[in-house]
């Protein structure tokens, strides 16, 4: 279990980074590049490049060297982005989901970003009276060339040529104002995909041409994030009584969703359970967090918890990825003094 790198994303005090599994934080000041007082909704990473790390926040796109321990403003025209993902085949090809609800590719690592053509998407909610906003864009792990997107509030969109053309898909939603997304394969082999919204939990079996709502056993229906484990069966779900709400539970299934159990997280929580961190380097080790900046730590697979002793004003995005080759002495020192 050594040899991790834990970053935590939150809503005004830019980015914290922990090597010992979230027992100590540090947090990199103005002087690396990225303002301290920024809000940053998102990250991430690839296998093959073990240096980088991407973040998405209310001041563009920056990405973080492990060997410069600095970060680099990305040129892009997005000013405000809420969730990235790359190719796992590519990791140069980057989608970026944006504030106002609107979705970029690149296939140059950041360098040149076109504008995927999403018809009808809206700029502003009369549901919420703001700006709608990407909260998930997942690379399909089962169709190659396929993307999922859930935009808050403005329902689901699929793409079928690698994310420059976006298809609308919401017959059977109850609510457009989605969450979260996971594709997987039910237990009878069929192809489905899960979303979730301020109203509960959706299923697909025939790509998102259909959804079909599935009450959850549960004195609340907000729900949050839906994760796939590395084993592609095993499902976790954040489910609480609102944003950010004051109480609230995590859930594992693992018959693709028809039945949910409790993974009691220690002590009283203050919030909606909203992240869960998960990487194929150890699937036994996970990380989840509150709302409002509790952080929960696994590492036999949900089994048992360990509350840690930071907690943040708000937490948006959690990541962790198993740490670069050893760093000069230098280098770690930097970890240390920031």
């Amino acid at each position: 279990m050594s040899g991790v790198r834990l970053y935590a994303g939150t809503a005004g005090h830019s980015t914290w980074f922990s090597s010992d599994l979230g027992d100590n934080w540090i947090h990199p000041n103005s002087h690396s590049g990225l303002y301290t007082e920024a809000r940053v909704w998102c990250f991430s990473s690839h296998p093959s490049d073990p240096d980088t790390l991407y973040a998405g926040s209310d001041m563009g796109l920056f990405r973080w060297s492990e060997t410069g321990q600095a970060w680099q403003q990305m040129p892009s025209p997005m000013s405000d982005i809420w969730s990235i993902a790359q190719d796992p085949a590519d990791p140069r090809v980057i989608i970026a989901g944006t504030r106002p609800g609107g979705l970029y590719r690149s296939a140059d690592a950041g360098a040149t970003w076109q504008v995927g053509s999403t018809p009808g998407v809206k700029a502003f909610s009369e549901v919420n009276r703001g700006p709608t906003r990407v909260t998930q864009i997942l690379f399909d792990p089962i169709d190659r060339g396929t993307l999922w997107a859930g935009i808050e509030i403005g329902g689901i969109w699929r793409s079928t040529d690698g994310g420059c053309n976006w298809t609308f898909l919401d017959n059977g939603l109850v609510s457009g104002d989605v969450h979260g997304l996971a594709v997987f394969r039910d237990p009878d082999g069929v192809k489905a995909i899960l979303a979730t919204t301020n109203k509960g939990i959706h299923r697909s079996r025939d790509n998102g041409e259909t959804w079909v709502f599935e009450k959850l056993e549960s004195a609340w229906q907000y729900a949050r994030a839906v994760v796939l484990a590395p084993d592609g069966q095993t499902l976790y779900l954040t489910n609480g009584n609102g944003p950010p709400g004051s109480t609230g539970r995590l859930l594992r299934s693992r018959d693709g969703g028809r039945h949910w159990a409790d993974l009691p997280l220690p002590g009283a929580l203050n919030s909606t359970p909203w992240c869960v961190a998960m990487h194929p380097a150890d699937p036994s080790l996970i990380f989840a967090c509150t709302n409002l900046g509790q952080v929960f730590r696994s590492t036999d697979g949900g089994e048992h918890w360990t509350r840690l002793a930071r907690e943040f004003g708000e937490v948006r995005a959690l990541h962790w990825r198993p740490a670069p080759p050893a760093q000069s002495g230098a280098e770690a020192a930097q970890w240390s003094y920031r």
